[in-house]
């Protein structure tokens, strides 16, 4: 991510109006961006989550970092027609309140969107975290050709966010997209989702899912450079299997190939049930991506294993490709989905 001081352009000659702010709450840090009509950031900062504080803390805090962009690019907050807020968690998207978020405990029952309003005095949208993240590949990312498009993120679980027809699908219940959720295995044995669930895509292809089962083939006598490490009480992450196997380790390797499935089984589901124009993969989890071999390797891995188990011209015609925008994908989608909001009341 650039620094904050790259993303600033002074040229207000250049900016499309109207501005629209994008924020995406983390349980660390939350992130904060002005964004202009074309989908360019004038100006981006980062502020504490401090969960701990309260949601009306970190209201409050938002709104402060709103008004300190501003005034950093120049502009004035006149310029500015929607603000796009984004969370994690179970939440009420109609009504704009967050439910029950596990990484936020203490902010639950609290209607996020109304109270930011009230601070920052301007119009908020209110969507998931991953919903945004999907809309910002589509809106000025890696599916900004395309008219539909799926976004998993991988990391320490599974998000998921769909666009169809400009449209972001939240479901009547606001959990649609739950991609991550998706059964690919209806086994008595099936490994148990983190919601609790057995089956899950979650419980086969995040960071956690990959860590966990390299340590149980490793704990039943796998060979593998890991080996050392995980006798010697080392905790294995996804980055230590991901670096074994750019050495070449053949256990390594064949975790990865594993992941690969098992999201093709996932993405086969959406291609059958959705007919997107793209797949597009995202999150921290990407093996290196398309600056890597392996990374290289890893998606056309799982595109060969679709080709095997999807309908010939989905296979044929549906892109799987990973995302472009990194961790600005939630802020930039949490603003298009302001400025669609916006569009629509125009």
């Amino acid at each position: 991510m650039s620094d904050a001081s790259d993303r600033i352009s002074m040229d207000q000659a250049k900016r499309k109006r109207p501005l629209f702010v994008g924020i995406d709450v983390g349980g660390t840090n939350i992130k904060v961006g002005l964004v202009d009509d074309s989908g360019r950031t004038l100006a981006f900062d980062n502020t504490p989550s401090e969960v701990p504080a309260g949601p009306q803390a970190a209201v409050e805090r938002m709104a402060a970092k709103i008004d300190e962009l501003v005034a950093k690019c120049g502009a004035e907050k006149g310029d500015i027609a929607q603000v796009g807020l984004a969370t994690p968690g179970t939440m009420d998207i109609a009504a704009g309140m967050l439910l029950h978020p596990h990484n936020l405990p203490g902010w639950e029952e609290f209607a996020i969107r109304d109270r930011l309003s009230e601070v920052c005095g301007l119009p908020v949208s209110y969507n998931n975290d991953a919903n945004a993240a999907a809309y910002g590949e589509y809106w000025v990312g890696r599916g900004r050709e395309y008219k539909s498009m799926v976004l998993l993120t991988l990391g320490t679980g599974v998000g998921g966010g769909i666009i169809i027809d400009g449209e972001v699908l939240d479901g009547e219940h606001s959990h649609g997209a739950e991609c991550g959720h998706l059964i690919i295995d209806y086994q008595d044995d099936a490994r148990v989702c983190p919601c609790g669930q057995p089956g899950h895509l979650e419980g086969y292809a995040s960071a956690t899912a990959v860590v966990a089962r390299a340590c149980e083939a490793l704990e039943t006598g796998a060979k593998s450079t890991l080996k050392e490490s995980f006798d010697g009480g080392v905790a294995i992450t996804a980055k230590m299997i991901y670096d074994h196997a750019l050495a070449g380790d053949q256990f390594s390797l064949n975790v990865i190939a594993d992941t690969a499935l098992y999201l093709a089984v996932g993405i086969t589901t959406l291609l059958h049930v959705i007919d997107p124009d793209a797949v597009v993969l995202g999150g921290a989890m990407d093996f290196g991506g398309d600056d890597c071999k392996l990374g290289r390797r890893f998606i056309e891995q799982i595109r060969e294993q679709v080709r095997k188990r999807a309908f010939p011209v989905l296979a044929e015609k549906t892109v799987i490709d990973f995302a472009s925008l990194g961790g600005d994908a939630g802020y930039l989608g949490a603003a298009g989905i302001a400025r669609a909001e916006y569009l629509k009341k125009a």
